[in-house]
């Protein structure tokens, strides 16, 4: 024998005071004030009062649920694809409050407040791009002024040419001067 079926619920909610909806949260507002004076009559004769409280609470919760899905697929336009039946959202209505204030403002560094006063700006990432790289015309390629592969050093050590600045001219007279400046300065810590 089989179990004994619940009866299916009407599909229709009729309520003194209709729903407000926001199809974009999906979201049904229920302006009806729940009644739990006649719960607890009930209850006080039988004495079961939580059980005929959540029988209540659970009644009107699918209540509300019974009208949002009457109201999307009602109102919002349906479309088939490969993966199932899609349903579009509309755009959310109802202002949702932050958790928290929006932040104050920073005060500005003495640095800001000094830019500001004399019209500087930063600089844009391009004009840093220029001033690191500079264009090599025999390559065709922009190579970098300064730091790690300055010129395209690495490029041409792995290409096997040879150091663009292999040999570099000694000032004689620079090379002396420096000489006699370490040698007095050993003199005068001995």
């Amino acid at each position: 024998m089989a179990p004994p079926s619940k009866p299916k619920l009407d599909v229709t909610v009729t309520k003194p005071t209709p729903y407000t909806f926001d199809l974009g949260l999906l979201l049904a507002n229920d302006p009806n004030p729940l009644t739990t004076s006649t719960v607890s009559e009930e209850a006080s004769a039988t004495g079961d009062n939580t059980s005929a409280l959540e029988a209540q609470l659970a009644a009107t919760a699918r209540d509300g649920a019974q009208a949002l899905v009457n109201q999307l697929l009602s109102t919002l336009p349906l479309s088939t694809t490969t993966s199932g039946v899609l349903l579009s959202l509309p755009a959310i209505t109802t202002p949702l409050p932050r958790e928290k204030p929006l932040p104050t403002p920073k005060p500005p560094t003495k640095w800001e407040q000094f830019a500001a006063r004399k019209g500087i700006k930063p600089k844009t990432r391009e004009q840093r791009r220029a001033k690191s790289q500079q264009y090599n015309e025999a390559t065709g390629e922009w190579e970098r002024t300064w730091g790690y592969d300055k010129g395209g050093a690495k490029k041409r050590r792995e290409e096997g040419m040879v150091q663009q600045d292999w040999l570099v001219e000694v000032d004689e007279k620079k090379e002396r001067e420096e000489r006699e400046a370490k040698n007095k300065k050993k003199r005068r810590k001995a």
